[in-house]
Protein backbone atom coordinates (compact mmCIF):
# COMPACT_ATOMS: atom_id res chain seq x y z
CA UNK A 1 0.00 0.00 0.00
CA UNK A 2 1.95 2.84 -1.12
CA UNK A 3 -0.21 5.54 -0.50
CA UNK A 4 0.38 6.89 3.29
CA UNK A 5 -3.09 8.63 4.06
CA UNK A 6 -4.72 5.56 3.44
CA UNK A 7 -2.78 3.21 5.84
CA UNK A 8 -4.36 1.68 8.69
CA UNK A 9 -2.51 3.45 11.57
CA UNK A 10 -0.55 0.95 14.18
CA UNK A 11 1.00 1.43 17.44
CA UNK A 12 4.53 1.08 18.30
CA UNK A 13 3.69 -2.72 20.09
CA UNK A 14 1.83 -3.06 17.47
CA UNK A 15 4.25 -3.14 14.90
CA UNK A 16 6.66 -4.70 17.32
CA UNK A 17 4.71 -7.84 17.89
CA UNK A 18 3.63 -8.11 13.44
CA UNK A 19 7.53 -8.01 13.43
CA UNK A 20 8.23 -10.21 15.26
CA UNK A 21 5.77 -12.80 14.00
CA UNK A 22 6.64 -12.40 10.34
CA UNK A 23 9.98 -13.26 11.83
CA UNK A 24 9.31 -15.94 13.50
CA UNK A 25 7.16 -17.36 10.01
CA UNK A 26 11.22 -17.09 8.58
CA UNK A 27 12.70 -19.06 11.71
CA UNK A 28 9.89 -21.83 11.08
CA UNK A 29 11.12 -22.01 7.15
CA UNK A 30 14.75 -22.19 8.26
CA UNK A 31 14.40 -24.62 11.11
CA UNK A 32 12.17 -26.69 8.47
CA UNK A 33 15.39 -26.72 6.04
CA UNK A 34 17.86 -27.83 8.99
CA UNK A 35 15.52 -30.42 9.97
CA UNK A 36 14.94 -32.06 6.95
CA UNK A 37 17.56 -31.03 4.56
CA UNK A 38 19.61 -33.78 3.20
CA UNK A 39 23.28 -32.74 2.51
CA UNK A 40 25.52 -31.91 5.08
CA UNK A 41 26.00 -28.12 3.69
CA UNK A 42 22.32 -27.50 5.07
CA UNK A 43 22.26 -29.51 8.24
CA UNK A 44 25.12 -29.29 10.07
CA UNK A 45 26.68 -26.44 8.11
CA UNK A 46 23.33 -24.20 7.79
CA UNK A 47 24.16 -22.72 4.27
CA UNK A 48 20.64 -20.69 3.48
CA UNK A 49 18.31 -18.68 4.13
CA UNK A 50 14.77 -17.71 3.89
CA UNK A 51 12.98 -14.29 3.76
CA UNK A 52 9.86 -12.75 2.70
CA UNK A 53 9.39 -9.92 0.20
CA UNK A 54 6.22 -7.39 -0.51
CA UNK A 55 4.30 -8.34 -4.14
CA UNK A 56 6.21 -5.60 -5.02
CA UNK A 57 8.96 -7.05 -4.79
CA UNK A 58 10.39 -5.91 -1.23
CA UNK A 59 12.25 -7.57 1.24
CA UNK A 60 9.99 -7.20 4.63
CA UNK A 61 11.65 -9.95 6.35
CA UNK A 62 14.83 -12.51 6.91
CA UNK A 63 15.37 -13.52 10.31
CA UNK A 64 18.76 -15.09 10.79
CA UNK A 65 19.75 -15.60 7.00
CA UNK A 66 23.04 -15.26 5.77
CA UNK A 67 23.40 -11.60 4.28
CA UNK A 68 24.78 -12.52 1.27
CA UNK A 69 21.86 -14.46 0.47
CA UNK A 70 19.34 -11.92 1.03
CA UNK A 71 19.65 -7.97 0.73
CA UNK A 72 19.87 -8.04 -2.92
CA UNK A 73 18.36 -10.74 -4.70
CA UNK A 74 15.08 -11.86 -3.50
CA UNK A 75 13.73 -8.88 -4.49
CA UNK A 76 15.16 -9.27 -8.13
CA UNK A 77 14.46 -13.04 -8.47
CA UNK A 78 10.44 -12.00 -7.73
CA UNK A 79 10.60 -9.48 -10.06
CA UNK A 80 12.00 -12.52 -12.58
CA UNK A 81 8.85 -14.70 -11.40
CA UNK A 82 6.71 -11.97 -11.65
CA UNK A 83 8.19 -10.80 -15.06
CA UNK A 84 8.34 -14.33 -17.02
CA UNK A 85 5.02 -15.78 -15.32
CA UNK A 86 2.62 -13.11 -15.18
CA UNK A 87 -0.73 -15.42 -13.96
CA UNK A 88 0.08 -16.27 -10.62
CA UNK A 89 -1.95 -18.91 -8.69
CA UNK A 90 -1.75 -20.43 -5.18
CA UNK A 91 -0.09 -23.82 -4.84
CA UNK A 92 2.84 -22.63 -7.75
CA UNK A 93 6.43 -22.89 -6.77
CA UNK A 94 9.44 -21.56 -9.07
CA UNK A 95 13.05 -23.05 -8.58
CA UNK A 96 15.62 -19.95 -9.84
CA UNK A 97 18.99 -20.32 -9.68
CA UNK A 98 20.13 -17.88 -12.37
CA UNK A 99 22.56 -15.41 -11.62
CA UNK A 100 21.56 -13.46 -14.93
CA UNK A 101 17.95 -12.86 -13.50
CA UNK A 102 18.73 -12.03 -9.65
CA UNK A 103 20.39 -15.26 -7.98
CA UNK A 104 23.65 -14.85 -6.63
CA UNK A 105 25.30 -17.70 -7.84
CA UNK A 106 23.81 -21.09 -9.80
CA UNK A 107 24.61 -23.52 -6.32
CA UNK A 108 22.05 -21.25 -4.38
CA UNK A 109 18.66 -23.31 -5.76
CA UNK A 110 15.58 -20.99 -4.73
CA UNK A 111 12.32 -21.59 -4.33
CA UNK A 112 9.84 -19.07 -4.67
CA UNK A 113 6.81 -19.60 -3.71
CA UNK A 114 3.75 -16.64 -4.31
CA UNK A 115 1.24 -16.18 -1.28
CA UNK A 116 -2.27 -14.90 -2.84
CA UNK A 117 -5.48 -13.86 -0.81
CA UNK A 118 -8.58 -15.36 -1.08
CA UNK A 119 -9.85 -13.47 -4.21
CA UNK A 120 -6.38 -14.35 -5.88
CA UNK A 121 -4.41 -11.69 -5.40
CA UNK A 122 -0.72 -11.52 -5.03
CA UNK A 123 -0.01 -10.63 -1.55
CA UNK A 124 3.63 -11.78 -0.45
CA UNK A 125 6.14 -13.84 -1.87
CA UNK A 126 8.48 -16.42 -0.25
CA UNK A 127 12.13 -17.52 -0.53
CA UNK A 128 14.26 -20.57 0.61
CA UNK A 129 17.39 -20.08 -0.87
CA UNK A 130 19.50 -23.48 0.13
CA UNK A 131 23.52 -23.96 -1.65
CA UNK A 132 23.72 -27.30 -2.78
CA UNK A 133 26.69 -29.79 -2.38
CA UNK A 134 26.32 -30.54 -6.31
CA UNK A 135 24.71 -28.97 -8.94
CA UNK A 136 25.88 -30.55 -11.90
CA UNK A 137 28.90 -29.20 -12.85
CA UNK A 138 31.54 -30.24 -15.55
CA UNK A 139 33.41 -30.93 -11.98
CA UNK A 140 32.64 -32.01 -8.21
CA UNK A 141 32.09 -28.97 -6.90
CA UNK A 142 29.52 -25.74 -6.92
CA UNK A 143 32.42 -23.47 -6.60
CA UNK A 144 34.09 -23.51 -10.13
CA UNK A 145 36.45 -20.90 -10.27
CA UNK A 146 38.64 -21.46 -13.36
CA UNK A 147 35.28 -22.01 -15.33
CA UNK A 148 35.96 -20.33 -18.60
CA UNK A 149 32.60 -19.59 -19.04
CA UNK A 150 28.65 -21.15 -17.94
CA UNK A 151 29.44 -24.01 -20.48
CA UNK A 152 32.29 -25.03 -18.92
CA UNK A 153 31.31 -24.16 -15.62
CA UNK A 154 28.08 -26.48 -16.78
CA UNK A 155 25.29 -26.25 -13.98
CA UNK A 156 21.46 -26.36 -15.26
CA UNK A 157 19.82 -22.72 -15.14
CA UNK A 158 16.65 -21.81 -14.11
CA UNK A 159 15.39 -18.31 -14.36
CA UNK A 160 12.54 -18.89 -12.24
CA UNK A 161 11.37 -21.74 -13.66
CA UNK A 162 7.94 -23.45 -12.52
CA UNK A 163 8.28 -26.68 -10.39
CA UNK A 164 5.19 -26.74 -9.00
CA UNK A 165 1.50 -26.01 -9.92
CA UNK A 166 -1.35 -26.64 -7.65
CA UNK A 167 0.65 -27.53 -4.98
CA UNK A 168 1.91 -30.82 -7.49
CA UNK A 169 5.94 -30.97 -8.63
CA UNK A 170 5.92 -30.89 -11.91
CA UNK A 171 8.15 -33.62 -12.65
CA UNK A 172 10.08 -33.90 -15.66
CA UNK A 173 11.74 -30.38 -14.38
CA UNK A 174 12.44 -32.89 -11.42
CA UNK A 175 14.14 -35.75 -13.65
CA UNK A 176 16.57 -33.05 -15.65
CA UNK A 177 18.24 -32.73 -12.01
CA UNK A 178 18.12 -36.13 -11.31
CA UNK A 179 19.77 -36.73 -14.22
CA UNK A 180 22.58 -33.78 -14.31
CA UNK A 181 23.50 -33.66 -10.24
CA UNK A 182 25.49 -36.51 -9.17
CA UNK A 183 24.10 -37.46 -5.83
CA UNK A 184 20.27 -37.45 -6.89
CA UNK A 185 19.07 -38.59 -4.01
CA UNK A 186 20.68 -36.08 -1.54
CA UNK A 187 19.21 -33.32 -3.68
CA UNK A 188 15.90 -34.82 -4.34
CA UNK A 189 15.73 -34.67 -0.19
CA UNK A 190 17.12 -30.63 -0.01
CA UNK A 191 14.81 -29.77 -2.90
CA UNK A 192 11.69 -31.34 -0.67
CA UNK A 193 12.98 -29.39 2.32
CA UNK A 194 12.86 -25.94 0.17
CA UNK A 195 9.32 -26.41 -1.02
CA UNK A 196 8.52 -27.70 2.57
CA UNK A 197 10.19 -24.58 4.46
CA UNK A 198 8.28 -22.32 1.44
CA UNK A 199 5.11 -23.75 2.05
CA UNK A 200 5.44 -23.53 5.63
CA UNK A 201 5.80 -20.29 5.19
CA UNK A 202 2.74 -19.97 3.37
CA UNK A 203 0.64 -21.40 5.50
CA UNK A 204 1.98 -19.30 8.06
CA UNK A 205 1.18 -16.20 6.60
CA UNK A 206 -2.15 -17.33 5.38
CA UNK A 207 -2.69 -17.71 8.87
CA UNK A 208 -1.90 -14.31 9.86
CA UNK A 209 -3.67 -12.96 7.41
CA UNK A 210 -6.85 -14.22 8.22
CA UNK A 211 -6.44 -13.46 11.94
CA UNK A 212 -5.62 -9.97 11.22
CA UNK A 213 -6.17 -8.95 7.97
CA UNK A 214 -4.54 -8.13 4.93
CA UNK A 215 -5.16 -4.59 5.10
CA UNK A 216 -3.10 -4.62 8.44
CA UNK A 217 -0.20 -6.75 6.84
CA UNK A 218 -0.26 -4.29 3.97
CA UNK A 219 -0.26 -1.44 6.27
CA UNK A 220 2.78 -2.82 8.33
CA UNK A 221 5.12 -3.51 5.41
CA UNK A 222 4.43 0.59 4.77
CA UNK A 223 5.24 1.45 8.67
CA UNK A 224 8.27 -0.58 8.95
CA UNK A 225 9.30 0.22 5.96
CA UNK A 226 9.44 4.52 7.07
CA UNK A 227 10.41 3.14 10.80
CA UNK A 228 13.56 1.30 9.26
CA UNK A 229 14.40 4.27 6.88
CA UNK A 230 14.42 6.64 10.02
CA UNK A 231 16.53 4.66 11.83
CA UNK A 232 18.63 4.21 8.90
CA UNK A 233 19.01 7.96 8.42
CA UNK A 234 20.05 8.62 12.55
CA UNK A 235 22.71 6.27 12.15
CA UNK A 236 24.00 7.96 8.68
CA UNK A 237 23.97 11.10 10.33
CA UNK A 238 26.39 10.49 12.93
CA UNK A 239 28.75 9.34 10.42
CA UNK A 240 31.26 12.29 9.05
CA UNK A 241 30.60 13.70 5.86
CA UNK A 242 33.74 12.31 3.85
CA UNK A 243 34.70 10.43 0.06
CA UNK A 244 37.14 7.52 0.57
CA UNK A 245 38.35 5.57 -2.43
CA UNK A 246 39.80 1.77 -1.07
CA UNK A 247 41.44 -1.28 -2.96
CA UNK A 248 41.51 -4.72 -2.24
CA UNK A 249 43.23 -6.98 -4.01
CA UNK A 250 41.94 -10.64 -4.84
CA UNK A 251 44.99 -13.08 -5.35
CA UNK A 252 45.94 -14.27 -9.01
CA UNK A 253 43.39 -17.32 -9.96
CA UNK A 254 43.32 -19.13 -13.51
CA UNK A 255 42.17 -16.28 -15.85
CA UNK A 256 42.55 -13.87 -14.03
CA UNK A 257 45.46 -11.16 -14.79
CA UNK A 258 48.75 -11.41 -13.51
CA UNK A 259 49.10 -10.23 -9.82
CA UNK A 260 45.36 -10.85 -9.19
CA UNK A 261 42.15 -8.89 -9.13
CA UNK A 262 42.24 -5.21 -7.94
CA UNK A 263 38.90 -3.98 -6.56
CA UNK A 264 38.35 -0.55 -6.26
CA UNK A 265 35.60 1.19 -4.01
CA UNK A 266 34.68 4.86 -3.93
CA UNK A 267 32.09 5.11 -0.97
CA UNK A 268 30.51 8.81 -0.11
CA UNK A 269 29.17 9.28 3.27
CA UNK A 270 26.57 12.45 3.24
CA UNK A 271 24.87 12.67 6.62
CA UNK A 272 22.81 16.25 5.46
CA UNK A 273 21.21 13.64 3.00
CA UNK A 274 21.28 10.83 5.13
CA UNK A 275 22.80 8.90 1.69
CA UNK A 276 25.57 6.72 1.79
CA UNK A 277 26.52 6.17 -2.22
CA UNK A 278 28.75 3.05 -3.37
CA UNK A 279 30.36 3.31 -7.33
CA UNK A 280 31.83 -0.09 -7.84
CA UNK A 281 32.39 0.89 -11.60
CA UNK A 282 35.34 1.59 -11.56
CA UNK A 283 36.76 -1.81 -11.87
CA UNK A 284 37.77 -4.77 -14.71
CA UNK A 285 35.95 -6.33 -16.99
CA UNK A 286 34.04 -9.59 -16.56
CA UNK A 287 36.92 -12.50 -16.33
CA UNK A 288 36.72 -15.39 -18.31
CA UNK A 289 36.83 -17.42 -14.87
CA UNK A 290 34.08 -18.62 -12.25
CA UNK A 291 34.96 -15.31 -9.81
CA UNK A 292 32.41 -12.62 -11.46
CA UNK A 293 30.08 -11.73 -9.51
CA UNK A 294 25.90 -11.10 -10.04
CA UNK A 295 24.19 -8.25 -9.83
CA UNK A 296 22.09 -9.56 -6.50
CA UNK A 297 26.06 -10.09 -4.77
CA UNK A 298 27.63 -7.13 -6.00
CA UNK A 299 24.88 -5.07 -4.65
CA UNK A 300 24.59 -7.29 -0.98
CA UNK A 301 28.49 -7.13 -0.92
CA UNK A 302 28.03 -2.97 -1.09
CA UNK A 303 25.47 -3.22 1.25
CA UNK A 304 26.96 -5.37 3.77
CA UNK A 305 29.92 -2.84 4.21
CA UNK A 306 27.79 -0.12 5.14
CA UNK A 307 25.92 -2.51 7.73
CA UNK A 308 28.80 -4.05 9.08
CA UNK A 309 30.08 0.29 9.60
CA UNK A 310 26.95 1.72 11.40
CA UNK A 311 24.46 0.60 14.48
CA UNK A 312 23.96 -3.06 14.49
CA UNK A 313 20.36 -2.05 15.40
CA UNK A 314 19.39 -0.76 12.22
CA UNK A 315 16.66 -3.31 10.53
CA UNK A 316 17.85 -4.58 7.06
CA UNK A 317 15.20 -4.61 4.88
CA UNK A 318 13.54 -2.25 2.19
CA UNK A 319 13.03 0.66 4.11
CA UNK A 320 16.72 1.33 5.66
CA UNK A 321 18.15 -0.10 1.96
CA UNK A 322 16.58 3.81 0.70
CA UNK A 323 19.39 5.29 1.69
CA UNK A 324 21.93 3.32 0.23
CA UNK A 325 22.52 3.92 -3.44
CA UNK A 326 24.96 1.42 -5.67
CA UNK A 327 26.56 2.10 -8.75
CA UNK A 328 27.26 -1.07 -10.77
CA UNK A 329 28.31 -1.53 -14.84
CA UNK A 330 26.74 -3.68 -16.82
CA UNK A 331 29.59 -6.29 -18.12
CA UNK A 332 32.39 -5.42 -14.93
CA UNK A 333 33.69 -8.35 -12.52
CA UNK A 334 32.13 -6.41 -9.61
CA UNK A 335 28.67 -5.21 -11.21
CA UNK A 336 26.00 -6.91 -13.90
CA UNK A 337 27.42 -9.62 -15.54
CA UNK A 338 26.73 -10.75 -19.46
CA UNK A 339 26.16 -13.91 -20.29
CA UNK A 340 28.12 -16.57 -20.83
CA UNK A 341 30.55 -15.39 -18.48
CA UNK A 342 30.96 -17.64 -15.21
CA UNK A 343 29.34 -16.58 -11.71
CA UNK A 344 30.10 -19.75 -10.06
CA UNK A 345 32.21 -18.38 -6.98
CA UNK A 346 30.04 -15.33 -7.45
CA UNK A 347 28.94 -15.29 -3.72
CA UNK A 348 32.53 -15.28 -1.89
CA UNK A 349 35.67 -14.07 -3.28
CA UNK A 350 35.12 -11.24 -4.95
CA UNK A 351 32.32 -10.41 -3.47
CA UNK A 352 33.97 -10.23 -0.10
CA UNK A 353 36.67 -7.67 -1.58
CA UNK A 354 33.86 -5.32 -2.42
CA UNK A 355 32.55 -5.47 1.41
CA UNK A 356 35.51 -5.14 2.75
CA UNK A 357 36.48 -2.32 0.79
CA UNK A 358 33.49 -0.68 1.89
CA UNK A 359 33.92 -1.06 5.18
CA UNK A 360 37.66 0.19 5.15
CA UNK A 361 36.44 3.44 3.41
CA UNK A 362 34.29 3.97 6.16
CA UNK A 363 37.06 3.43 8.86
CA UNK A 364 39.29 6.17 6.71
CA UNK A 365 36.59 8.84 7.42
CA UNK A 366 36.64 8.45 11.23
CA UNK A 367 37.82 6.86 14.04
CA UNK A 368 34.70 4.22 15.59
CA UNK A 369 33.30 4.11 12.45
CA UNK A 370 34.06 0.99 9.51
CA UNK A 371 35.52 -2.23 10.02
CA UNK A 372 39.14 -4.08 8.85
CA UNK A 373 38.64 -6.89 6.66
CA UNK A 374 37.50 -9.64 6.58
CA UNK A 375 39.52 -12.70 5.72
CA UNK A 376 39.61 -14.24 2.59
CA UNK A 377 37.73 -17.30 1.90
CA UNK A 378 37.86 -20.85 0.77
CA UNK A 379 40.51 -22.85 2.01
CA UNK A 380 40.42 -26.74 1.60
CA UNK A 381 39.17 -26.89 5.01
CA UNK A 382 35.99 -25.27 4.09
CA UNK A 383 36.30 -26.75 0.18
CA UNK A 384 33.70 -29.70 -1.91
CA UNK A 385 34.68 -33.24 -1.43
CA UNK A 386 33.70 -36.06 -3.65
CA UNK A 387 34.38 -39.24 -4.49
CA UNK A 388 33.00 -42.90 -3.34
CA UNK A 389 32.49 -44.04 0.09
CA UNK A 390 34.02 -47.65 0.76
CA UNK A 391 31.38 -48.16 3.43
CA UNK A 392 28.63 -48.03 1.32
CA UNK A 393 30.29 -48.42 -2.64
CA UNK A 394 28.14 -44.95 -3.14
CA UNK A 395 28.99 -41.87 -4.49
CA UNK A 396 29.27 -38.63 -2.11
CA UNK A 397 29.61 -34.83 -2.55
CA UNK A 398 29.34 -32.35 0.45
CA UNK A 399 30.77 -28.84 1.05
CA UNK A 400 32.83 -29.19 4.46
CA UNK A 401 33.19 -26.88 7.35
CA UNK A 402 35.72 -28.20 8.74
CA UNK A 403 37.08 -24.94 10.07
CA UNK A 404 37.21 -20.92 9.11
CA UNK A 405 37.86 -17.89 11.24
CA UNK A 406 38.25 -14.52 9.09
CA UNK A 407 36.74 -12.39 11.75
CA UNK A 408 37.44 -8.54 11.30
CA UNK A 409 38.19 -6.48 14.47
CA UNK A 410 35.43 -3.59 14.31
CA UNK A 411 36.11 -0.14 16.68
CA UNK A 412 34.82 -1.31 19.59
CA UNK A 413 35.10 -5.13 19.81
CA UNK A 414 37.53 -7.55 18.86
CA UNK A 415 36.69 -9.84 16.06
CA UNK A 416 33.98 -12.50 16.29
CA UNK A 417 36.55 -15.80 15.46
CA UNK A 418 34.69 -17.88 13.40
CA UNK A 419 32.75 -15.57 11.30
CA UNK A 420 33.93 -17.62 8.24
CA UNK A 421 34.10 -14.69 5.65
CA UNK A 422 32.01 -11.14 5.32
CA UNK A 423 28.94 -11.99 3.25
CA UNK A 424 28.14 -15.06 5.93
CA UNK A 425 28.26 -12.85 9.25
CA UNK A 426 29.16 -16.05 11.09
CA UNK A 427 25.66 -17.64 10.17
CA UNK A 428 27.01 -20.56 8.88
CA UNK A 429 28.02 -23.76 11.52
CA UNK A 430 31.68 -25.55 11.89
CA UNK A 431 31.19 -29.49 11.19
CA UNK A 432 31.47 -31.65 14.41
CA UNK A 433 34.61 -33.78 13.99
CA UNK A 434 32.80 -37.16 14.71
CA UNK A 435 30.01 -36.08 12.22
CA UNK A 436 32.34 -35.17 9.57
CA UNK A 437 33.75 -38.29 9.51
CA UNK A 438 30.25 -39.95 9.98
CA UNK A 439 29.54 -38.87 7.04
CA UNK A 440 32.55 -38.47 4.94
CA UNK A 441 35.61 -40.99 4.43
CA UNK A 442 37.98 -38.90 6.03
CA UNK A 443 40.01 -38.70 8.88
CA UNK A 444 40.28 -35.23 10.87
CA UNK A 445 43.82 -35.22 12.57
CA UNK A 446 44.10 -32.03 14.08
CA UNK A 447 41.96 -28.80 13.91
CA UNK A 448 43.30 -25.56 16.05
CA UNK A 449 43.68 -21.57 15.69
CA UNK A 450 47.39 -21.08 14.74
CA UNK A 451 49.41 -18.64 17.47
CA UNK A 452 50.01 -15.13 16.45
CA UNK A 453 48.40 -14.97 13.52
CA UNK A 454 45.59 -12.80 14.51
CA UNK A 455 45.11 -9.29 13.12
CA UNK A 456 47.07 -6.91 16.02
CA UNK A 457 44.74 -3.42 16.52
CA UNK A 458 43.65 -1.98 19.56
CA UNK A 459 40.66 -4.46 19.25
CA UNK A 460 42.24 -7.83 17.33
CA UNK A 461 41.40 -9.88 14.30
CA UNK A 462 40.35 -13.19 14.31
CA UNK A 463 43.43 -15.89 14.25
CA UNK A 464 44.03 -18.32 11.23
CA UNK A 465 42.64 -21.87 11.29
CA UNK A 466 44.50 -25.37 10.67
CA UNK A 467 43.34 -28.43 10.04
CA UNK A 468 44.94 -31.34 9.29
CA UNK A 469 42.38 -34.26 7.05
CA UNK A 470 42.65 -36.63 4.53
CA UNK A 471 40.61 -39.53 3.07
CA UNK A 472 40.22 -42.81 4.97
CA UNK A 473 40.34 -46.28 2.83
CA UNK A 474 40.08 -43.87 -0.62
CA UNK A 475 41.02 -41.17 -2.71
CA UNK A 476 38.83 -37.94 -2.78
CA UNK A 477 38.53 -34.96 -5.12
CA UNK A 478 38.94 -31.05 -3.06
CA UNK A 479 38.10 -28.11 -4.89
CA UNK A 480 38.65 -24.80 -3.26
CA UNK A 481 39.18 -21.17 -3.59
CA UNK A 482 41.43 -19.94 -1.35
CA UNK A 483 41.88 -16.54 -1.81
CA UNK A 484 44.45 -14.55 1.08
CA UNK A 485 47.65 -15.86 0.60
CA UNK A 486 49.73 -12.98 -1.30
CA UNK A 487 46.82 -10.32 -0.05
CA UNK A 488 46.21 -11.09 3.62
CA UNK A 489 43.57 -9.29 5.29
CA UNK A 490 44.48 -5.93 6.28
CA UNK A 491 43.24 -3.34 9.34
CA UNK A 492 42.09 -0.26 9.96
CA UNK A 493 43.19 2.79 11.58
CA UNK A 494 46.41 1.60 12.10
CA UNK A 495 45.65 -2.08 12.78
CA UNK A 496 47.69 -4.60 11.36
CA UNK A 497 47.14 -7.63 8.40
CA UNK A 498 45.28 -11.01 10.01
CA UNK A 499 47.52 -14.09 9.21
CA UNK A 500 47.31 -15.17 5.29
CA UNK A 501 45.98 -18.54 3.76
CA UNK A 502 48.19 -21.48 2.53
CA UNK A 503 47.65 -25.32 1.92
CA UNK A 504 49.96 -28.05 1.43
CA UNK A 505 49.23 -32.08 0.87
CA UNK A 506 51.68 -34.34 2.85
CA UNK A 507 51.92 -37.23 0.39
CA UNK A 508 52.41 -41.00 2.21
CA UNK A 509 56.40 -40.78 1.39
CA UNK A 510 56.48 -37.81 3.81
CA UNK A 511 57.09 -35.17 1.34
CA UNK A 512 55.21 -31.82 1.63
CA UNK A 513 53.97 -30.19 -1.50
CA UNK A 514 52.47 -26.59 -1.45
CA UNK A 515 49.39 -26.52 -3.52
CA UNK A 516 48.05 -23.79 -5.87
CA UNK A 517 45.48 -21.16 -4.56
CA UNK A 518 42.26 -22.69 -6.63
CA UNK A 519 42.24 -26.02 -8.09
CA UNK A 520 40.35 -29.15 -8.16
CA UNK A 521 42.87 -32.11 -6.72
CA UNK A 522 42.90 -35.59 -6.06
CA UNK A 523 44.20 -36.83 -2.69
CA UNK A 524 45.14 -40.30 -2.24
CA UNK A 525 44.29 -42.96 0.14
CA UNK A 526 46.58 -42.27 3.18
CA UNK A 527 47.66 -38.57 1.89
CA UNK A 528 46.86 -35.48 4.25
CA UNK A 529 45.64 -32.06 3.29
CA UNK A 530 47.22 -28.86 5.78
CA UNK A 531 44.73 -26.02 5.30
CA UNK A 532 45.56 -22.71 7.08
CA UNK A 533 42.42 -20.21 6.81
CA UNK A 534 43.15 -16.61 6.75
CA UNK A 535 42.76 -14.71 9.82
CA UNK A 536 41.13 -11.17 9.93
CA UNK A 537 42.20 -7.63 10.37
CA UNK A 538 42.93 -5.48 13.50
CA UNK A 539 41.47 -1.68 13.78
CA UNK A 540 43.52 0.81 15.64
CA UNK A 541 47.12 0.85 16.89
CA UNK A 542 48.33 -2.52 18.60
CA UNK A 543 50.13 -0.27 21.20
CA UNK A 544 46.28 1.19 21.80
CA UNK A 545 45.61 -1.92 23.21
CA UNK A 546 44.54 -2.84 26.62
CA UNK A 547 47.73 -4.73 28.07
CA UNK A 548 46.01 -6.93 30.56
CA UNK A 549 43.68 -8.59 27.41
CA UNK A 550 47.73 -9.09 25.36
CA UNK A 551 48.63 -10.50 28.74
CA UNK A 552 45.62 -12.57 28.45
CA UNK A 553 46.05 -13.82 25.01
CA UNK A 554 49.74 -14.91 25.69
CA UNK A 555 48.03 -16.75 28.73
CA UNK A 556 45.69 -18.67 26.20
CA UNK A 557 48.47 -19.50 23.77
CA UNK A 558 47.38 -17.05 21.03
CA UNK A 559 50.43 -14.58 21.17
CA UNK A 560 53.62 -15.03 21.68
CA UNK A 561 55.69 -13.47 24.59
CA UNK A 562 58.01 -11.91 21.73
CA UNK A 563 55.01 -10.67 20.06
CA UNK A 564 53.40 -9.22 22.66
CA UNK A 565 56.38 -7.22 23.24
CA UNK A 566 57.48 -6.63 19.43
CA UNK A 567 53.43 -6.05 18.01
CA UNK A 568 51.78 -4.33 21.00
CA UNK A 569 54.69 -3.06 23.31
CA UNK A 570 53.79 -5.05 26.16
CA UNK A 571 56.18 -6.34 28.76
CA UNK A 572 55.54 -9.09 30.31
CA UNK A 573 57.52 -10.18 33.55
CA UNK A 574 58.29 -14.44 34.12
CA UNK A 575 54.77 -14.92 36.16
CA UNK A 576 52.66 -13.12 32.90
CA UNK A 577 51.82 -10.12 34.92
CA UNK A 578 52.01 -6.56 32.57
CA UNK A 579 55.17 -4.98 33.54
CA UNK A 580 53.38 -1.31 33.57
CA UNK A 581 56.04 0.73 33.82
CA UNK A 582 58.49 -0.88 31.28
CA UNK A 583 55.07 -0.95 29.03
CA UNK A 584 54.29 2.57 29.12
CA UNK A 585 57.73 3.62 28.48
CA UNK A 586 58.11 1.50 25.71
CA UNK A 587 54.95 2.72 23.97
CA UNK A 588 55.43 6.51 24.58
CA UNK A 589 58.95 5.97 22.74
CA UNK A 590 56.94 4.42 19.66
CA UNK A 591 54.67 6.86 19.40
CA UNK A 592 57.19 9.21 19.36
CA UNK A 593 54.94 11.34 22.68
CA UNK A 594 57.05 12.97 25.82
CA UNK A 595 58.36 9.70 28.07
CA UNK A 596 56.82 12.47 30.45
CA UNK A 597 53.32 12.99 29.37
Amino acid sequence: MNDVSKRPQLTGAELAVIHSRLEGVVRKMSNTLLRTGRSGVLNRAKDFSCCIVTSECELLAAAESLPIHVLSGPDLMARAMQRFHPALRRGDAFLHNSPYHGCSHAADHTILAPVLDEHGAHRLTVLAKAHQADIGNSVATTYHGFARDVYEEGALIFPAVQVQRDYADIDDIIRMCEMRIRVPEQWRGDYLAMIAAARIGERELLAMAQEIGWDVLDAFAGHWFDYSEARMIEAICKLPRGRATTSSTHDEFPGMPPGGVEIKTHVSVDPDSALIDVDLTDNPDCLPCGMNLSEATARTAAMIGVFNSIDHRVPKNAGSFRRIRVSLREGCVAGVPVHPFSCSAATTNIADRVANGVQTAIAELSDGAGMAEVGAVIAPSAGVISGVDPRTRRPFVNQIFLAFSGGAASPIADAWWTTAHVGNAGMCCLDGVELAELYQPILVRSRSFVADSEGPGRTTGAPCTRVDFGPLGCDIDIGYLSDGHVNPPVGARGGLPGGAANQHIMHVDGECERLPACAQIRVRDGERIIAVSAGGGGYGSPLERDAARVAHDVREGLVSVARAWEVYGVSLGPDGAVDEMRTRRERTMRKGLDIHE
